[in-house]
């Protein structure tokens, strides 16, 4: 029996208001895929993102070009990767494991997963704003900063001095500029910063290679599927994968696996999405070194079957959402 696909774009409103250095939002705008096979069927989600030049008008289109029955072989070659790819693919892998009744992470040749702790993120704003959202969350584990450029010593400051036990991680989000990196980086490790995520505009990051460091660098917007790894090295520690840069849990296994042989570190991220975002991640987060996959805890409401988070730990899907 053939597979069909079908797509529908969907909006689910944040908690307050989610600020990065490249602006703010209220609503996290996804596309849902349904992939069905008779009576089995299997869902896939992803968040076009604007900076990689996508929509969710486009995303819908390019699914709706793709030929009747593509399966997970052919979709490689059937799309480009990318946010659209990710949740044809994440559809099709759900719906093999529904069809077959074999669980996702058994499919894909991994251990059964545990529950693995999740950053928490704090979005950009003044110190002063930071400190207080760093107090409401001093307990979680581990706190993941939005930053920006000038002024982001003064917010970590804030933030450690109102979390003074949890760990931290930073985003610039491509924000930083050469001539920060010595005093900036030397001053996340003096607040005890783990990691710091892309803090120069991909494709302009030669700064990094050389630059002495005492906390890791992430690559995200420079880090994409396997060919884009081999230009990452002596420049990065460590590289964020996210399925909608992949173009799917397909695309991401294989980038982790290939980023681990190469000696970097591995961080699992993700956009701002639902549970049904989360899950497949969750399978790649059982590689990883950093997980940051709290897009639920910011949306005001999830859907139903979601994540279950706790003491700042992410717990695997439930079958009933995906895999």
């Amino acid at each position: 029996m053939t597979t069909t696909l079908s797509a529908k774009a969907e909006s689910f409103p944040i908690r307050g208001t989610f600020t990065i250095s490249r602006g703010s939002k209220t609503a996290a705008d996804v596309v849902l895929v349904e992939a069905r096979d008779g009576a089995a069927a299997g869902r896939g989600e992803c968040v076009p993102y604007p900076r990689y030049n996508e929509t969710v008008e486009g995303a819908l289109a390019d699914i709706a070009r793709l030929p009747p029955g593509v399966d997970r072989a052919g979709l490689g070659r059937a799309m480009k990767a990318g946010a659209a790819r990710n949740a044809v693919d994440c559809a099709l892998w759900d719906l093999e494991a529904k069809r077959s009744g074999t669980p996702a992470w058994k499919l894909a040749g991994l251990p059964e997963p545990g529950p693995v702790v999740t950053a928490y993120t704090l979005s950009l704003d003044t110190p002063e704003a930071m400190g207080k959202a760093a107090a409401g969350n001093a307990h979680r584990p581990l706190l993941k900063l939005k930053l920006a450029g000038e002024g982001d010593i003064a917010r970590v400051e804030a933030v450690r001095r109102n979390a003074p036990k949890a760990r931290l991680i930073v985003d610039a989000n491509e924000g930083w500029k050469p001539e920060m990196l010595p005093e900036y980086v030397a001053a996340m490790a003096r607040l005890g910063v783990e990691l710091i995520e892309q803090p120069l505009p991909a494709g302009k990051d030669d700064a990094l290679a050389g630059l002495k460091r005492d906390v890791v660098i992430c690559a995200d917007e420079s880090c994409h599927g396997i060919d884009s790894l081999a230009a990452l090295r002596g420049r990065y520690d460590a590289v964020n994968i996210k399925l909608d840069k992949t173009g799917g849990l397909t695309e991401a296994l294989a980038v982790a696996r290939e980023a681990r042989r190469l000696g970097f570190k591995i961080m699992i991220g993700c956009m701002l999405g639902t549970s049904l975002a989360m899950a497949p991640a969750l399978l790649v987060a059982q590689l990883a070194d950093f997980v940051d996959l709290d897009g639920p805890l910011l949306l005001a409401k999830d859907r139903p079957d979601g994540i279950e988070y706790r003491d700042g730990l992410a717990f695997p899907p439930k079958p009933a959402l995906w895999g």
